[in-house]
């Protein structure tokens, strides 16, 4: 089931994929996908609604970010052994965990805004998992029943900001819109294994990230098992699980983004995000 949310910002209603591909409208059934929407007995209610009883939206609707009402949105760095390599970094004994400010959460294909002040803004495509129910000391072998479904999220960085101002990674991560997320959310069992997936990112028409999510160092079941030792993960977190190779910073030399420019990106079985960049 892929759901999604519609509309102007601030003002974004649920809707849901029908199995002919038309996109419906859901706001007279529920008021958002968020919440205990995303548990199994929300997910299990929506499953049997009749799609083609919902209203159907027309082509030319805004995508917002796929979902509402997101408690903590979790990073993960580092957490691709190739993307590692290129940045120079060894490969982490135990997941990097950053956190991105909700204020960055944007939809998938409204523009990114370059920061004021910004000379090294970069790209980072990653397979998002949103959680259902909630986690707190979870083993791996539960972990996958706390997942609602999976999404497109685009991580960008400044990098100076990240590395070069002192402090944590989160100054470099939460400028606002520096975190389109869907436009989907692909709940569980459509995604046979999220470990199989192609990812992708382009700027302008150049491909720079081509990757699967096969080389990922810490799967999702471990991630989830891990996070959950630290913190509760709440319905409706986001775990956004590391990039693959190909960013900005890993150019040589660097190349990093300027307003006015168009990125393209996606993964395999979620959909496509389309952004242009402006400055702040």
């Amino acid at each position: 089931m892929k759901l999604f949310r519609h509309g102007e910002l601030g003002a974004e209603r649920p809707g849901l994929v029908a199995p002919d591909g038309s996109h419906r409208d859901l706001s007279g059934v529920i008021d958002e996908i968020g919440g205990s929407v995303l548990l199994s007995s929300g997910l299990e209610h929506l499953r049997g609604l009749d799609p083609s009883a919902l209203p159907e939206l027309q082509p030319g609707f805004r995508f917002g970010a796929c979902v509402g009402q997101v408690p903590k949105f979790i990073c993960v760095g580092l957490n691709y052994s190739d993307h590692a390599a290129e940045t120079g970094a060894d490969v982490p004994p135990e997941p990097v965990l950053f956190m991105k400010g909700v204020n960055a959460i944007c939809g998938p294909n409204d523009n990114i805004e370059i920061p004021r002040g910004s000379t090294k803004t970069d790209w980072e495509v990653e397979l998002g998992v949103v959680i259902g129910k909630p986690a707190k000391y979870v083993t791996e072998q539960e972990a996958l029943s706390h997942v609602a479904g999976y999404c497109v999220v685009h991580d960008v960085s400044e990098r100076g900001f990240q590395m070069e101002h002192q402090g944590q990674w989160v100054k470099g991560k939460s400028h606002d819109t520096f975190g389109p997320i869907g436009p989907y959310l692909v709940t569980q069992e459509d995604v046979a294994d999220p470990h199989t997936l192609d990812i992708w990112l382009e700027v302008d028409g150049h491909r720079y990230q081509n990757g699967n999510t096969c080389t990922m160092i810490y799967k999702v079941p471990f991630l989830i098992s891990y996070i959950s030792r630290f913190m509760t993960l709440q319905t409706g977190d986001i775990i956004s699980t590391g990039t693959p190779p190909g960013v900005g910073l890993g150019q040589k030399p660097p190349v990093y983004l300027n307003p006015g420019q168009d990125i393209w990106l996606g993964i395999q079985d979620l959909g496509e995000q389309r952004q242009r960049t402006v400055q702040a």
